[in-house]
């Protein structure tokens, strides 16, 4: 019980420490823009249009500050709305803000609202999703939380550094991914058999999806700019980084989100086959062991288009909407194209899981000596 609860504070610590530190670094390098939170004490000025954006209202508001050196100062801070729809973003008494206090070129101190405070919910989400994991998963939900928070580590202390210092992220992301894959399937799940069957599974999977994305990535000649974000890297201070090294790679690790509940499922759904009838030798278990794994693969065939879709909605709203070239020279388009080959290679890595994973299942448990029931 007290490694079951030592547990469950390093998943909570893991997360804390991947935001706090620069949180503390803000608040106490002393540097011209702060952050801080704030509460809306009362409207000043309802809000007129900006001059220099015909579609932004511009609010003045008077605001407590509740965090950070300032804490129960009240100052007026300027609100920007950069939307028609400003009933649902304009501000009233009692909303939670972030207020940025920024000293352009050592002078007066400006206040920003920024955006809503949404720790709140975020945290009541966080807490909802680990009582529900633990409420229903028991043992294995918080055995699954642990190797969670062992992924986010390595996701923010490994990866993201290794990149941002220069190594080839198609690489960083590999060792990563395959880091994860090892760490938090055998947190999750223990060492047994079924383990070693979704590891090796693993490994492999991962392996054809990077040959999958080099190869198709490299064919159709795209360099991972095709979206804004990996165009303002290529402006700031990693401009000589690898963006189509990045795409691979998050192609890989977006792959690996769903490739471990795959190959472990396959791997137990075949084990508990072979306890349920001792009998069945590798043939047999391959057989029924496939047929569970279709009715995966039908589910899995929307899984990540459905994914990718949701995520690039907005997209596909802009370009039904302001279309001016024929559909097949905007599906040739860089950013539709990478995300239809992000899409399609990681639903073909996730489909060639289950028979890779089937196969070596198979194997493994007809190994076994065979338990006849005895006779009457």
């Amino acid at each position: 019980m007290r490694f079951t609860f030592l547990k469950l504070l390093f998943v909570i610590g893991i997360a804390v420490s991947i935001t706090l530190p620069q949180y503390a670094t803000a608040q106490e390098s002393g540097q011209e823009d702060i952050y801080s939170r704030a509460r809306v004490l009362r409207l000043l000025q309802k809000g007129e249009p900006d001059a220099l954006a015909y579609s932004a209202i511009v609010q003045q508001v008077r605001v407590r500050m509740i965090s950070g050196l300032e804490k129960g100062k009240e100052v007026t801070a300027q609100n920007t709305i950069v939307s028609r729809q400003d009933a649902t973003a304009s501000l009233v008494a009692g909303d939670e803000v972030i207020v940025l206090a920024s000293r352009a070129g050592g002078g007066d101190v400006d206040y920003y609202v920024v955006d809503y405070n949404r720790t709140m919910p975020l945290t009541l989400i966080f807490l909802l999703f680990i009582g529900l994991g633990i409420i229903f998963g028991r043992r294995h939900g918080l055995s699954a939380l642990f190797g969670l928070g062992i992924s986010l580590a390595i996701l923010a202390y490994f990866i993201v550094p290794q990149i941002i210092h220069g190594r080839d992220p198609l690489l960083v992301s590999l060792v990563g991914s395959f880091s994860i894959a090892f760490l938090s399937i055998v947190v999750a799940h223990g060492i047994k058999k079924r383990t070693i069957v979704a590891l090796i599974s693993t490994f492999i999977t991962l392996g054809s999806a990077a040959g999958f994305a080099i190869l198709f990535v490299r064919t159709a000649r795209l360099f991972g700019t095709g979206t804004e974000e990996a165009v303002l890297l290529q402006l700031g201070p990693l401009e000589n980084i690898n963006i189509q090294g990045l795409l691979l790679g998050g192609i890989l690790i977006g792959t690996l989100g769903v490739l471990d509940d795959i190959t472990t499922a396959q791997a137990a759904a075949i084990d508990e086959l072979k306890k349920a009838n001792p009998s069945l030798d590798f043939r047999a278990l391959y057989r029924h062991g496939i047929d569970i794994g279709r009715e995966h693969i039908a589910a899995l065939i929307n899984t990540l288009v459905l994914a990718y879709a949701a995520v690039s909605l907005p997209m596909f709203l802009l370009f039904s909407l302001y279309r001016t070239q024929p559909i097949w020279v905007v599906l040739s388009s860089d950013r539709v194209a990478e995300e239809i080959i992000r899409t399609l290679v990681g639903s073909s890595a996730l489909i060639l899981a289950v028979p890779i994973t089937t196969v070596l299942a198979a194997w493994l448990f007809s190994r076994k000596r065979a338990i006849l029931p005895a006779k009457e």
